[in-house]
């Protein structure tokens, strides 16, 4: 247990007297036949109505998946916007410090930036961990960001790591876990409860493959949950998204049966991709994705491009000099991809010969 953590010392002074704004649906909860209390328009195309505003058939549904309370959970427009919700209630503009560990989701700085934070900036070492010593010298920061899995590079953060930071750190810890249904190691959330200053991020975007309705889960204890709720716009997930949600989330068979052939699909890359000479390393990865550092990422990224296949190219990031981040495809767009890196290493012998 964390015997520094204050969850009261870190909430925004006006976040603490904040009247969050009460919805026409937050007030009547129960099944009725007329509606005639949210100014809707009232003829039915199924979309009409506001939707629930507190998702609450859609966090049964995960409270059932992820074995939490309801009250422990809180739904957002991507995890983007619970980033941002928690930086709004703990950290005062122009004043507060948070800390981010790159290289790393590139989103956590730009949401800081918007609210005008300062932003201590800690290098992961040569095996992309965190550096313990150096973040508990800057244990005045609000907020402690931690990828694990971390995008782009891959590779998990030591769980030795995060509990001694768990144990250690006076602010708040925000671990994202965006990918780790493809890792070894499970999610910390069956540990939620021993940690109070522990924040964990999920989403459907990945694993279980709905990027597109933008549904991020935000988990932590009651306390903070209810202090996120006080901020949390009244409609944020709107109807479409909650009824996809929950379609896709009642086949759970669907999703475990894709994200196995993804991780066949990985290591199989991983494989592969060490055969080719102009391959310098490849990264470990507990993800959907593969970091490779090549001869020319640049020129690679080129001619993929011109062979119809897009990569990232994340050269231009400290520490991923001619890194291309390459996300896993189905069997045949692996196959294209593999199809097309043999043209290139026939360019690469030609040219080293």
């Amino acid at each position: 247990m964390n015997t520094k953590f204050n969850l009261e010392n870190l909430i925004r002074a006006n976040v603490k007297t904040l009247s969050p704004y009460s919805s026409a649906r937050d007030e009547f909860s129960g099944t009725s036949s007329v509606f005639l209390d949210a100014n809707e328009n009232p003829f039915n195309n199924r979309i009409n109505r506001y939707p629930d505003p507190q998702q609450w058939d859609l966090k049964k549904r995960l409270s059932e998946i992820k074995g939490l309370s309801k009250a422990n959970l809180i739904l957002g427009n991507g995890s983007d916007e619970i980033i941002d919700m928690v930086l709004r209630a703990f950290c005062e503009p122009s004043k507060d410090k948070v800390i981010i560990c790159n290289p790393t989701y590139g989103m956590y700085q730009v949401a800081a930036q918007i609210n005008d934070l300062k932003i201590c900036d800690l290098k992961l070492d040569a095996n992309f961990q965190p550096d313990v010593k150096a973040i508990l010298e800057n244990n005045d920061a609000k907020l402690l960001f931690l990828c694990s899995p971390n995008n782009p590079t891959g590779n998990l953060i030591d769980r030795e790591i995060i509990e001694e930071l768990l144990s250690s750190f006076k602010g708040l810890i925000i671990l994202d876990e965006a990918y780790i249904d493809f890792a070894a190691d499970a999610s910390l959330v069956k540990e939620l409860d021993q940690y109070p200053n522990l924040i964990i991020l999920q989403t459907l975007s990945k694993a279980w493959g709905m990027a597109g309705i933008r549904l991020g889960i935000g988990m932590a204890s009651c306390e903070i949950i209810e202090v996120l709720n006080k901020i949390k716009p009244p409609y944020n997930i709107n109807t479409l998204s909650q009824e996809k949600a929950l379609e896709r989330l009642s086949d759970e068979k669907k999703s475990q049966t894709e994200i196995r052939l993804l991780i066949e699909e990985r290591d199989g890359m991983i494989k592969e991709l060490r055969r080719f000479s102009f391959v310098e390393n490849v990264f470990p990865s507990q993800a959907n994705f593969i970091l490779i550092r090549v001869v020319d990422a640049n020129k690679l990224y080129n001619l993929l491009i011109d062979m119809g296949i897009v990569v990232r190219n994340r050269s231009s990031i400290s520490q991923l000099e001619n890194c291309l981040r390459i996300s896993i495809g189905t069997a045949a767009e692996n196959q294209s991809l593999f199809k097309a890196l043999k043209e290139f290493e026939k360019t690469f012998t030609t040219q080293t010969q």
